[in-house]
């Protein structure tokens, strides 16, 4: 009966809950691949709109990052980047880890920043937050072009960087930072429905995750090192984004070494799992979420 009315009304799209907390309709997301493209549009144009320099703050923030690591770690601190020019390290590292910070921040207030259109129109919601990890590749893509530029004249002072094949990797790393920003994101955007607190807490995670990151400091400077009876640099690996970082590094730099590929296996795994994760509990509460918002 269901089915010929449908066929009697001659309905494009039919709109019903999910029947799984795993279900995710790629197709439904495909057919939408123009609005996707709108809000991707939307968040580069928003971002800097109404603002003098515009998208040269995407250039200007990392070298400022750049200028005051250079004076606080490797000045005062005296931290040492394992023999490469100090801008070179902390640019290659702050590229990365701003890519996927910006992704981490911004879908993790998916539901609460999107409750106006959420609550007036549907479309697969899954839409918002992957838009804002596309978006972000394009401002990846400058910094890293900085990145670039910096290595090119480093490379013509005689430094001591040296990339090697690792460096082929560069795709998937960016696959594996985006994929743990988004499972991460949408599951603290789950939660920050009903607990609005959750955001300030975050926010402060985030700055904290940093500096267990290497970062400032290259990996290498923790090896052999043991905290309450744990092998420090065991435990900074176990932070998923630290053998991404770290490949990234000894692939464009030659820094340090390779950290195995069991744990960018680590890394891989832990990032599926996290999104199978984060689109359960996302089906879960999109359902609902216009109750609490």
């Amino acid at each position: 009966m269901e089915q010929q009315y449908l066929e009697e009304e001659n309905f494009t799209t039919v709109i019903k809950p999910k029947n799984s907390l795993f279900e995710v309709n790629l197709k439904e997301i495909w057919d939408y691949r123009d609005l996707l493209t709108l809000f991707v549009k939307r968040n580069i144009t928003v971002t800097y709109k109404q603002t003098i320099l515009g998208p040269l703050w995407w250039l200007i923030q990392p070298a400022i990052t750049v200028i005051m690591y250079m004076v606080v770690f490797g000045g005062i601190a005296g931290i040492p980047t394992d023999g490469i020019p100090q801008p070179l390290f902390y640019l290659g590292g702050v590229c990365m880890w701003q890519y996927f910070s910006d992704c981490l921040n911004k879908t993790s207030n998916t539901f609460v920043t999107n409750s106006g259109i959420f609550g007036k129109v549907y479309f697969p919601r899954l839409i918002m937050p992957l838009s804002d990890v596309i978006s972000n590749l394009l401002r990846f893509g400058i910094q890293f072009g900085l990145f670039i530029l910096v290595y090119i004249y480093f490379a013509f002072v005689g430094s001591a960087a040296s990339p090697n094949w690792y460096l082929l990797l560069l795709p998937l790393l960016i696959i594996m930072m985006a994929g743990l920003a988004l499972g991460f994101g949408v599951i603290i955007s789950s939660m920050t429905t009903k607990y609005r607190d959750l955001q300030i807490l975050f926010s402060f995670i985030v700055q904290l995750w940093m500096y267990a990151t290497p970062i400032v400091y290259p990996l290498s400077q923790v090896k052999g090192k043991v905290v309450a009876g744990f092998n420090l640099e065991t435990l900074m690996c176990l932070n998923p984004v630290t053998p991404v970082i770290e490949t990234f590094k000894h692939g464009a730099l030659g820094a340090g070494e390779f950290v195995g590929w069991g744990w960018m296996a680590y890394s891989f795994v832990f990032m599926v799992v996290l999104l199978v994760l984060g689109i359960v509990i996302f089906n879960r509460v999109q359902k609902s979420f216009m109750d609490t918002v």
